[in-house]
């Protein structure tokens, strides 16, 4: 980890069920995505460890909103959470994903930075970036990133997104979009 967090140890949810991102993926993930937030509010929707989002508190994000609907998961992202000694810019949701983005629009809170890293098997990239933009839960210019698998075929261009940046890391690939409000 780097940022206010540096050096502090996370643990990862145990069994196979879930897929921590790698440090190497993360460093990489963050020296692209950091020009483009300054503040502001994260949304991790499949967040695993917490690990995504307590890198973004660590390097500016303002709070940080965990969904995940696994009891371990939870059970973990509080865990790690709680070594940040700073709970309080962390939203934790036990939640499915698609109860949990309406739940956030009915409390109006938007986002300038989400993650997206569902279970490879359950990739449903646009169909979250869809339903976050018929929510109205994004800010103009947030940043999306999805972490998927090689299978993915994630396009350039959807709907108000254009993509910034896609890289490769093995199995796992990054792609990076940009909201433009405007173009909805």
């Amino acid at each position: 980890m780097a940022g206010d967090y540096r050096g502090r140890k996370l643990k990862a949810v145990p069994g196979s069920g879930t897929r921590p991102t790698t440090d190497k993926v993360k460093e990489a993930l963050f020296n692209i995505i950091g020009p483009y937030f300054d503040g502001g509010n994260s949304l991790d929707l499949f967040a695993g460890s917490g690990g995504l989002s307590i890198e973004a508190v660590s390097r500016g994000i303002d709070s940080a909103f965990l969904i995940d609907h696994h009891y371990q998961a939870i059970k973990t992202i509080k865990a790690n959470v709680s070594v940040t000694k700073n709970e309080s810019k962390f939203n934790i949701y036990k939640q499915e994903a698609d109860k949990a983005l309406l739940l956030l629009s009915q409390r109006n809170i938007k986002f300038d930075l989400v993650f997206l890293d569902p279970p490879y098997a359950q990739q449903k990239i646009f169909d979250n970036m869809n339903k976050m933009v018929e929510l109205d839960l994004l800010n103009d210019k947030a940043v999306i990133v999805a972490e998927t698998n090689q299978d993915a075929d994630l396009t350039d261009e959807i709907n108000s997104f254009k993509m910034i940046r896609q890289q490769d890391y093995g199995i796992t690939v990054l792609t990076i979009y940009q909201f433009l409000k405007g173009n909805d």
